[in-house]
């Protein structure tokens, strides 16, 4: 599993167009069902909370890009194929646990989130169906890790426009009918999203056993594989508690918007989708610049480090801001697409005035905080997100939102308050030059 050193932009554009695909797998379910049903908006944002904050798998797969990537980069390669068996075989077994809770708790999780009673039963329609395939999720997701730490960007998007094509044909047929069969509606959103998930795990699985013969092989469970495991888990947990503090943050804002009129429910939902769209390409740098810093960490290149960091920080910042203003320039058209609602259009302007500074933070600290990662600083990162984001994110939300009864606004200024600050400690961080001290392979248990 080798390629040459590629630069950051050369590795983002792929990474953005397959995270702008994947988005919008999860993304045209809302649209296209809200045409039909606008409460079909409102039903499957809720349960995509739920998944993304389950999607434990993703701890396994940064550690096993991080890992790879180092070994790689320092020119050790015998361990690679223990770390790719390991890592599926741990992502599988994620993959099947999350299904199940999925399937059969989601009542139980909806009921605690206030979910409101005429959205309630579809939306546990929808969690239940894609629960089910959350699987293949896990199995898909870990592949894709595997071909990044080989900067192989390309293979992974390729897999996404077959994906995103097939999800998008397969919700005209299921949500609207066609011929015999019926008019599904958000059933037939998560029957597509499922099978094209499914497909996706078949096509990825297939490539990279024609690409890396021999480097998944049942030889590498014998003996058991738990050093592996360990160092997966010893740099997943951390960076994966991050996410899952931060996912569940935004579950607890979720269950504040609940307590707001259903516009402004389906305001957020609409406001989280062009948010999305306007940090992507900033998430897009900060991934491939992950790679290639764990690489150069590995050969202990640390001026070249610092270097592609600070580069790709400027790119990060400059797109994502740009992106934001265009967006807010245009918010009542933009919006005007998918939905004529008069009161979330009237909202839509302040939240996208207020998602510019978010936006900035958020770029400063998708950047700076996979950097620190693949350094090997792991817990200071993990440490500030969870105590901002809960402190901040949800702690801001309620004041400002219930307490001081500024409503989505003041969920927004939170928000935005919560990504300023942490992006200002990861750069007093980054410029502390702690991370040139961390030695994450001789942590691992591999060579440095």
């Amino acid at each position: 599993m080798k390629r040459g050193k590629q630069d950051i932009l050369s590795l983002s554009w792929p990474i953005f167009v397959e995270l702008l695909l994947q988005m919008l797998v999860g993304n045209a379910d809302q649209i296209m069902v809200g045409w039909r049903d606008p409460n079909g908006v409102g039903a499957i944002g809720n349960a995509n909370q739920i998944t993304n904050l389950l999607l434990v798998f993703s701890v396994v797969c940064t550690a096993a890009m991080i890992l790879v990537s180092q070994y790689l980069g320092a020119g050790d390669t015998k361990r690679v194929g223990r770390t790719c068996t390991a890592a599926l075989l741990m992502n599988l077994i994620f993959g099947l646990a999350v299904s199940l809770l999925l399937i059969l708790g989601c009542g139980p999780i909806f009921r605690l989130m206030g979910v409101h009673e005429l959205i309630f039963a579809e939306t546990c329609l929808y969690m239940r169906i894609i629960g089910a395939g959350m699987v293949f999720q896990a199995i898909y997701l870990t592949f894709t890790a595997f071909f990044r730490s080989s900067q192989m960007m390309r293979e992974t998007m390729a897999v996404s426009i077959f994906m995103n094509c097939l999800n998008i044909g397969g919700n005209y047929i299921l949500i609207n009918g066609l011929g015999p069969l019926p008019a599904l509606g958000v059933a037939g959103a998560a029957i597509s999203s499922g099978l094209s998930r499914l497909a996706g795990v078949v096509v990825i699985a297939c490539m990279f056993q024609r690409r890396f013969r021999g480097t998944l092989s049942l030889r590498h469970l014998r003996p058991f594989p738990k050093t592996e495991m360990r160092q997966l888990l010893g740099i997943g947990l951390p960076t994966g508690s991050e996410s899952l503090s931060y996912n569940g943050s935004q579950i607890c804002i979720q269950a504040i918007c609940n307590r707001f009129a259903a516009y402004v429910v389906n305001t957020r939902v609409y406001a989280m989708i062009f948010a999305n769209v306007t940090y992507m390409f900033g998430s897009a740098l900060s991934q491939a610049c992950q790679v290639v810093v764990a690489r150069l960490m590995g050969a202990r290149e640390m001026g070249d480090t610092h270097r592609q960091v600070m580069t790709t920080l400027k790119g990060a910042v400059l797109v994502s801001g740009g992106l934001s203003v265009l967006l807010c320039l245009a918010a009542r058209p933009v919006y005007s697409i998918f939905t004529k609602d008069p009161q979330i259009l009237a909202l839509a302007g302040t939240i996208m005035l207020i998602e510019i500074p978010l936006e900035l933070g958020r770029a400063v600290n998708m950047v700076m905080c996979r950097a620190l990662q693949a350094c090997g600083d792991i817990r200071f990162p993990t440490v500030i997100c969870v105590i901002d984001a809960w402190l901040v994110g949800v702690g801001g939300s309620f004041f400002l939102g219930i307490v001081l009864g500024w409503g989505l606004a003041g969920l927004w200024a939170a928000m935005a308050a919560d990504e300023c600050i942490r992006a200002v400690l990861f750069l007093i961080r980054w410029q502390s030059g702690v991370w040139q001290q961390k030695r994450l392979l001789d942590a691992a248990g591999g060579n440095a």
